[in-house]
C-alpha cells in the first residue's frame, strides 16, 4: 500500500504548508490532484517540482488512484515542459524514493529538469 505519513507529520512538511499558504511560493501550476512550483535549489535552468495535493511519501505502494496520480504528474511535467520552453529539447523527469535516492522532502514528488544539456547519470 502507497505509504502515507501521520497528520501530525503532514503538518510540518514543507510542501503541505506551501499549499495552504503558511510558506510563500510561488504555485504555477494548481489543479485537483497536483500543484507546481519551482524547487528552491535548482540543478538545472527549469527544476519544477510536480507535487501531489495527497500527502504519499513514496510512488512505492498499490493504492487504488496511485496510477492515476503518478499518470496525471507525468503529464502535468509535459505541459509545465512545453510552458517553459523545454518541450523540444528535452527535459528531464525524476522521483526520488527514499533517503539513498537523495529524496529530501518525505512528500513524493517529480522533478522536472531542462533547459540545458544534462549529464548522463544513469
Amino acid at each position: 500500500m502507497a505509504q502515507k505519513q501521520s497528520a501530525r507529520t503532514e503538518k510540518e512538511c514543507i510542501f503541505c504548508r506551501i499549499l495552504a499558504g503558511e510558506i510563500p511560493s510561488e504555485i504555477l501550476h494548481r489543479d485537483d490532484l497536483c500543484f507546481v512550483i519551482r524547487d528552491i535549489a535548482p540543478v538545472a535552468p527549469v527544476h519544477l517540482l510536480v507535487i501531489p495535493i495527497q500527502h504519499y511519501i513514496h510512488a512505492t505502494g498499490e493504492a487504488q488512484d496511485m496510477e492515476a496520480t503518478l499518470g496525471h504528474l507525468m503529464s502535468v511535467a509535459r505541459d509545465m515542459a512545453k510552458s517553459e520552453g523545454i518541450f523540444d529539447s528535452g527535459y528531464r523527469m525524476a522521483v526520488n524514493q527514499g533517503p539513498d535516492s537523495g529524496q529530501s522532502v518525505d512528500h513524493l514528488h517529480l522533478h522536472v529538469l531542462g533547459g540545458r544539456v544534462l549529464a548522463d547519470e544513469g
